[in-house]
């Protein structure tokens, strides 16, 4: 471990993802459900980057200025090589001791932070604290996402006994990779012999199974950090409070609907707790949760019923899946629900187009059909929650910024021709990013190179993919063969034509 990492573990660089609830478009919708008007966004930060994805994305998408740090030099020479194209993000590789005591910082109306509140040491979240006291403007607003208990409370244990394991039984200069699998291999070994905490907690072997499938990157940063701590939200809350920050809403749209996390008489027992902060300790026991997103807000302006529900109708949404694709059902801590056909059938028809509408547009459309304002808001947030549609700028801040997701895009689509598809393209429309598999970009390039006939663009696709030694793993199984290879690349440029093209177009990509 080097000693500037702080026990942060920096041998391998973190997962390639980006997190759409730090886009701060996103937060809108949910802080004016919330009934508090959303400021106007003009400075961001975000505090632990990682590989730079969400950061610029946000900057290229957005006419807000970014400023960030992730003090791991390789994420932040690879996010400065997405800055290149212009994205207009500051990025440095400071610690946060160093970065959130520079002189030259703006104050931000927003900042973020994915993750990383978990895996810094005390003293680190003790700068974030001061940083957010003395940064963040008043009516800012904050994201945070941790993990918390109840939920990682039988988890715990095996974590701890992992991270035992790869610095005690292993050597370290064979690197984090080999440590880890041996101490998968090790604890899955003490599971088999019927350990009385195996039986005390029957879904540890469950959770390990799946953590054998995961990304090792992704391992690595969750599970064998130095420091890792899960947190009541009571404790964070404390902690915020410092700063002179209330906590807001939850930044995960599905836990706005609490038909489909809770019972009627779970939903009963919180409302007769008056104390806002322990109703959220009490209903993480209730869901059992794990990993909490969430966003604070620092004195902010309650707004008057009838302004909120102005304000509201003015939101802009849009489908990011195609219409007939988007099913009738969402899961949420309670299992599956199946969404009202007589309100979601007219919303969806209402948005079907791909064009970019308000929530008062769709409110008109679905008049006729005998539908209020409040079926139309909890139709959009769950359709937000579920992923099949997303907050959307206007028409003019789109325009003002196509020329920038342009270009970080061309530069994403090289990476993919290289062979390093990192799965995202920006769309200038929601101000962020939206899913693009590495075979439909490469399918998209092909389109790019000339290729007119449909077979020639899924072989030049075909060729790319197979030059870097890629194969496809389809339901578990991986492909070898080259015509049943070829046969999947058919099916995906038939989904691209039908299907993704027509989006991608509707969100400013294509």
């Amino acid at each position: 471990m080097s000693d500037w990492a702080e026990g942060y573990l920096v041998d391998i660089g973190y997962t390639f993802g980006y997190y759409s609830e730090l886009n701060p478009l996103r937060a809108r919708l949910a802080m004016l459900k919330s009934g508090y008007a959303m400021p106007k966004i003009a400075t961001a930060c975000e505090l632990g980057f990682g590989q730079g994805l969400s950061i610029n994305m946000h900057a290229a998408a957005s006419d807000i200025e970014w400023y960030g740090t992730d003090f791991n030099p390789s994420h932040t020479a690879f996010a400065g090589e997405l800055a290149a194209t212009g994205t207009g993000a500051n990025l440095y590789d400071q610690a946060f001791i160093e970065f959130c005591n520079r002189t030259d910082l703006p104050e931000f109306d927003y900042i973020g932070l994915h993750g990383i509140w978990s895996w810094i040491s005390a003293q680190n979240r003790d700068v974030i604290i001061d940083f957010l006291r003395r940064k963040l403007k008043v009516g800012g607003l904050c994201y945070i996402s941790y993990n918390t208990y109840p939920g990682w409370a039988t988890v715990a244990p095996l974590r701890h006994l992992l991270n035992e394991h790869a610095d005690t039984m292993s050597p370290r200069g064979i690197g984090i990779l080999p440590r880890i699998d041996a101490a998968l291999k090790f604890v899955e070994s003490l599971l088999d012999a019927n350990p009385l905490y195996a039986r005390a907690h029957p879904g540890a072997a469950e959770r390990l199974k799946s953590l054998r499938n995961q990304d090792r990157n992704y391992l690595a940063g969750e599970y064998f950090n130095d420091h890792w701590d899960p947190m009541y939200f009571s404790d964070v809350a404390d902690l915020l409070s410092s700063a002179k920050l209330n906590y807001l809403a939850s930044a995960s749209y599905r836990d706005h609907v609490d038909a489909l996390n809770l019972s009627d008489q779970q939903q009963a027992l919180l409302r007769d707790i008056p104390d806002p902060m322990f109703r959220e300790t009490v209903r993480d026991f209730i869901v059992n949760q794990q990993f909490r997103r969430d966003y604070w807000i620092r004195g902010g302006r309650a707004l008057p019923a009838a302004n909120q529900i102005d304000l509201l109708r003015q939101e802009h949404v849009v489908l990011t899946s195609p219409r007939e694709d988007v099913q009738l059902e969402v899961t949420g801590t309670r299992g599956k629900a199946t969404l009202n056909e007589d309100v979601y059938t007219p919303f969806l028809d209402a948005v079907a187009d791909g064009k970019v509408k308000t929530l008062g547009d769709i409110e008109e459309a679905m008049k006729s059909a005998g539908k209020n304002f409040s079926q139309v808001l909890q139709a959009a947030v769950v359709l937000v929650g579920k992923g099949d549609m997303a907050p959307a700028q206007d028409e003019a801040a789109t325009a003002a910024v196509t020329s920038r997701t342009d270009a970080l895009n061309a530069h994403l689509l090289s990476l993919t021709r290289a062979g390093r598809g990192l799965n995202y393209l920006d769309s200038p429309v929601l101000g962020g990013a939206v899913a693009v598999s590495y075979i439909q970009q490469l399918l998209l390039l092909a389109h790019q190179q000339g290729l007119k006939k449909t077979d020639e663009r899924i072989r030049w696709a075909w060729d790319v993919f197979n030059s870097h030694g890629r194969r496809i793993t389809r339901e578990g199984r991986t492909i070898e063969g080259q015509d049943e290879a070829l046969a999947e690349f058919t099916r995906e440029a038939k989904r691209l034509q039908d299907k993704s093209e027509p989006v991608l177009k509707s969100l400013g990509i294509l």
